[in-house]
């Protein structure tokens, strides 16, 4: 199955230019640009979602 996502990177046609003339640089960037924005935001969810794991967690002592 496969899935479509709005600014994912997805291999050389994944940045949504669809089948037009090669992109040029300025579209480049502005793909880029809003693809790291969105790997940022991930980045903080998971970042979230491990502290909320790690509060739910006692605390444990090493014993050796």
């Amino acid at each position: 199955m496969h899935r479509h996502g709005h600014g994912h990177f997805r291999g050389r046609r994944g940045f949504g230019f669809g089948h037009r003339r090669f992109p040029s640089r300025e579209e480049w960037l502005s793909k880029l640009e809003e693809y790291q924005r969105d790997l940022e935001q991930e980045i903080a969810d998971v970042a979230d979602v491990i502290k909320h794991l790690q509060g739910d967690q006692p605390t444990q002592t090493a014993t050796v």
